[in-house]
């Protein structure tokens, strides 16, 4: 059995601009178009240094699938602000225990490197990703209240310095099905 869910355009679909940093390492901006998209979009955008002072070997993006099922009892721990405070964070992880039971499953459907080196201030690094290209299955968002089961999706920043530390910054971005297919 399939069930498709065809929805119609959002009527408000602003860009996404963050700022975020280590203090006195690193500041970045980055800006994506929109953050509704639907399965064969494509996501554009750049990212802004404005600080470096951290030896960066390269960066990458990567779209990532998380879908949860059963009750929610607060198995995830979300790292949010974790290195510095500034913004950047250590990756997430799903924690057993505390009577969670809840099951949340993440998978990273496609990682592009986007930079290869050290960037200088004020460089800016364009980012465009086809979706339709990822070779994943993908499927819309589907998050409704009280529901048992959710699948979101995530942008996925992730800047690795020259000691091999990863830091990254997750977006969430949500998915629509434009039409039967």
């Amino acid at each position: 059995m399939i069930v498709q869910m065809i929805k119609q355009s959002p009527r408000l679909n602003e860009p996404i601009k963050m700022e975020v940093g280590i203090e006195e390492c690193l500041h970045i901006e980055f800006q994506y178009g929109k953050r509704y998209y639907h399965l064969n979009d494509f996501i554009e955008g750049n990212i802004h240094f404005m600080l470096v002072r951290i030896k960066i070997k390269y960066m990458e993006l990567a779209v990532i699938r998380r879908e949860m099922s059963g009750s929610s009892g607060g198995g995830v721990v979300s790292g949010i602000g974790g290195i510095g405070g500034g913004g950047l964070a250590l990756p997430q992880q799903d924690v057993g225990g505390g009577g969670s039971l809840g099951v949340t499953e993440t998978q990273t459907l496609t990682r592009f490197e986007i930079m290869d080196g050290a960037p200088v201030k004020g460089e800016v690094i364009p980012v465009r990703l086809y979706l339709g290209g990822i070779p994943a299955d993908l499927t819309p968002t589907y998050d409704a209240p009280n529901s048992r089961f959710s699948v979101k999706y995530y942008l996925n920043l992730v800047l690795v310095d020259e000691e091999d530390r990863r830091y990254f910054k997750q977006q969430e971005i949500i998915l629509w099905r434009k039409q039967l297919g």
